[in-house]
């Protein structure tokens, strides 16, 4: 073997090694790898539950205040594209959730006060986050509006009541549900990728916010499929939420949120 031929080879191989090191080039994980995760987060959910259940309760009322305030002042409107855009912000919400799994993991006692008062690796990086998190929900809520003017123009609102017969018993209604679920599919495709692993690995490592939620879109991409399946198992629970009135999200969003610490740490463990 000649020098060039050597060398060729022992590059190659150093490449390799790299690739399958490289926490951001996974593509090993089961398709329903998800499963594993909420049982994990069952497992942390029920380890010292009260605080795990009083931050689901947390999350439960301010939902409930904020749907009420909507209701109350004539927003009712933008009560389901609210309902959607939580999902944006939630993985930002479920912070305090993500620090007690993380405390577990390392055998550490935690309790409420150290959920709602985290001290993220990465310090105000995660906020900022948070706050791109918040206007790109309120972006959504704000094409949602677009697209009912689109379809139905200047017809005011008809009220929650009768929304129902609108939406289902008129072409534009129908046409307008098939449309507002693809934009709102890219809205929520975009912040699922930039979210799912970004806010637990500014927890947990010190990195900047662009450069957590860009590794997050790279593992999502490279576990496509996988993430897919977890989308979907979250998107099943959450409409489970909204059929139980919300009450569903005092048990769930922990479950999810302890869930999520879990599938950071499948997909994106890196040597500190």
């Amino acid at each position: 073997m000649g020098e060039s031929d050597k060398s060729y080879w022992l590059l190659s191989e150093t490449s390799d090694i790299r690739e399958t090191r490289d926490p951001r080039l996974n593509r090993g994980l089961p398709l329903l790898e998800g499963l594993r995760w909420l049982s994990a987060g069952w497992r942390d959910l029920w380890t010292r539950p009260a605080s795990s259940l009083a931050y689901g309760l947390g999350v439960f009322v301010l939902s409930w205040a904020f749907t009420w305030t909507l209701v109350a002042f004539g927003r009712d409107y933008i009560l389901f594209p609210a309902l959607a855009g939580f999902m944006i912000v939630a993985p930002f919400l479920a912070i305090g959730l993500y620090e007690k799994s993380k405390a577990i993991e390392e055998g550490r006692e935690t309790d409420l006060a150290d959920m709602l008062m985290v001290r993220p690796r990465s310090g105000p990086q995660v906020f900022f986050t948070g706050v791109l998190l918040c206007l790109l929900m309120l972006l959504w809520m704000r094409a949602a509006v677009l697209l009912y003017a689109l379809f139905f123009g200047v017809t005011a609102f008809p009220g929650l009541d009768h929304i129902a017969g609108m939406l289902f018993g008129t072409l534009y209604g129908w046409t307008m549900l098939i449309v507002g679920t693809a934009v709102g599919g890219l809205f929520a495709a975009f912040a699922f990728a930039v979210s799912v692993f970004s806010v637990p690995m500014l927890l947990d490592r010190r990195v900047d916010a662009m450069t957590a939620m860009g590794t997050s879109m790279k593992l999502v991409w490279n576990n496509i499929w996988p993430m897919v399946a977890w989308g979907a198992m979250i998107l099943v629970l959450f409409a489970v939420c909204v059929a139980t009135g919300l009450v569903g999200m005092i048990v769930i969003f922990p479950l999810l949120g302890h869930a999520t610490w879990h599938s950071y740490r499948a997909v994106a463990r890196i040597a500190d």
